[in-house]
């Protein structure tokens, strides 16, 4: 999930090298966060938060194929 998370957010932004996804485990739910450089924020976020959206959406139907909760929090 991790690397899926990764590499769609360093396609989005100008600076790849400053994107940084780790992850943590919150009970029963994998919590992936995406820090980024903060030029760069609004590219992975996205007008109205579509593009956030997206990405929650395709780890989430991933992660259904593993049967874990997944939430992706992008952090500035």
């Amino acid at each position: 999930m991790v690397e899926l998370v990764e590499a769609i957010a360093k396609e989005l932004v100008e600076k790849p090298e400053a994107v940084v996804v780790t992850s943590r485990e919150e009970g029963n739910t994998l919590v992936i966060e995406v820090k980024a450089d903060s030029n760069d924020l609004g590219r992975i976020i996205g007008k109205e938060g579509k593009i956030a959206k997206a990405i929650r959406t395709l780890v989430k139907a991933a992660a259904i194929k593993d049967g874990i909760k997944v939430a992706v929090d992008i952090i500035q």
